[in-house]
């Protein structure tokens, strides 16, 4: 069965080229443009792997990645593992992701088969 991944972004752009990338892979893919967008998903699917932007308007991407865990607490479920992407350089974020265990810490643009390699291994660690 196909893993299923939500992707948070609110570039339409990268959306929709994570999106193609994903299901050429043969992933499940569900997309977000926004925090609260992926918090109503989350609310109704479960997900085998996030992968968020970090810079979004109002939610950023940790605050994000912060309520979908706690969703998942309140219902006894294991948090996904996250993958952050990112365009901007920011060692508060990056240290911020590390304190939540990401998975990955990607920035923007990034190598694609690094990109899907981080994936797989964050897949093989769930």
């Amino acid at each position: 069965m196909a893993k299923k991944i939500l992707v948070i972004d609110d570039d339409h752009l990268v959306v929709k080229s994570l999106e193609r990338l994903l299901l050429g892979e043969g992933y499940n893919v569900i997309c977000a443009e926004s925090g609260a967008e992926a918090l109503d998903l989350i609310e109704r699917t479960d997900f085998d792997l996030v992968i968020s932007d970090i810079k979004m308007p109002g939610v950023n991407g940790i605050e994000t990645a912060h309520n979908i865990k706690n969703v998942l607490k309140e219902k006894n479920k294991d948090a996904a593992p996250v993958i952050f992407i990112t365009g901007y350089s920011d060692e508060k974020s990056y240290d911020e992701a590390k304190k939540m265990n990401a998975a990955d810490f990607i920035y923007k643009p990034f190598d694609k088969d690094k990109f899907l390699q981080s994936i797989k291994n964050a897949l093989r660690s769930k």
